[in-house]
Parts: C-alpha cells; structure tokens; sequence
C-alpha cells in the first residue's frame, strides 16, 4: 500500500518537475560550465523536498485559500519569469559566442552560485504553484501519516533523480553543444518557455 503511493508521489513529482522552467534551464547552463554542478543540484534538492513536505503537511492549502498569496506568487511569479525570458531572448538575438565558450574561462564563487540557484529556485513560481501547492493538495489527501511520508518521499525522489541525471547529462552532451549556434537555440527555446508560463499565470485565473 505505502509502496504504491510512494509512486504516486513519484509520478506526479516528475510530471511537474521535469517541465521546463527556469530552475532546470539554470541547471543545465550550470551543468555545461562544469562549476558547481554538485552544490546546485543539491540545493534545487533541498528546495523541492522543503516545498514538498510543507506542501503536504498542509502549507499549499493555506496559500492556494489566500487570495493575497496566491496573487502575490501569481505576479510576482510572472515577473520573473518574463525578466528571465528577456535575458534568455537577448542571449539569444545578440550574444556573439555561445554560454559554454563565453563563460568557459570564467569562475563563479561558491557564494555567487548560491545566489543564481537560491534565485531560480525560491523565486520561481512553480515552487509554490506547483510543488507546494499541487503536489501539496494530493499528498494532502491521504488521512494517515504514514501515507503522507510516503507520497512526500516519492515526490522528493523525482527531484532529486531527474536533478541528478539533468546535471550529470549536461557535461555528456557538452562537447555538442559548444557550438554558439546551439547556445541560441537553447536560450531561445527557455524565452519561449518562460513566456508561455509566464502568460499562462497572467491571463489564466489560478
């Protein structure tokens, strides 16, 4: 029984993680420039099992009752997401190299690279919309205790396998995409994603 709804958790946590989005595009990039991949995939780890457990433990119910946060994390979430989306786009239209060559010389602090990923990730709105909130609601629905570790354990173990792979695959696929052209495509195709997600959040009543 607590074995099938560990897969549920699974399940629906890998539906909605692995959607693109700002924090996976940030890992990615991460990944590609080989500088602490570790340290920011163990922090988009944390951050989701954070969000997941207080989603569940009841959290996501509060905030989606609220009109003030769930407009508060509607907008403010839309505005990351298009100041995202520009930077991506201009990336895209005008940058000469590609990120990998680019920033291949370039070192980031360990303290900078907090700051990126912590940036992606707290303020990205799919950690309140999504992961607390949704995922929160289902694991929500299960009456024992044990059941909601379970269902919260499953979603935790989709972050922290498709973080895994998404910034160990990076550095395979690396030597095809050192290609500046490459490097637009990718910033162009995040544009795009940012502000389709973007759009959905303003003109799609939550």
């Amino acid at each position: 029984m607590l074995w099938g709804i560990w897969v549920q958790g699974l399940v629906m946590g890998a539906c909605l993680i692995i959607a693109v989005g700002a924090q996976n595009a940030h890992v990615l990039r991460i990944g590609l420039q080989r500088q602490h991949v570790l340290l920011t995939v163990l922090i988009c780890i944390l951050c989701d099992a954070i969000a997941i457990s207080l989603g569940v433990a009841g959290v996501g119910t509060f905030i989606q009752s609220n009109d003030i946060l769930m407009n508060i994390a509607r907008w403010g979430g839309a505005l990351f997401l298009l100041s995202y989306g520009f930077l991506a786009l201009k990336r895209a239209l005008f940058a000469k190299e590609g990120l990998y060559v680019e920033q291949q010389n370039k070192t980031l602090t360990r303290m900078y690279a907090v700051q990126l990923v912590l940036a992606v990730s707290v303020l990205n709105p799919h950690l309140y919309l999504d992961t607390m909130v949704l995922l929160g609601a289902i694991g929500g629905q299960h009456s024992e205790s044990n059941a909601k570790i379970a269902f919260t354990m499953g979603a935790i173990s989709a972050s922290i396998l498709w973080f895994t792979l998404l910034g160990w695959g990076a550095q395979k696929v690396a030597p095809w995409l050192q290609k500046p052209i490459a490097w637009r495509f990718i910033d162009g195709f995040v544009a795009i994603m940012m502000f389709t997600i973007a759009s959905v959040l303003i003109f799609k009543p939550i």
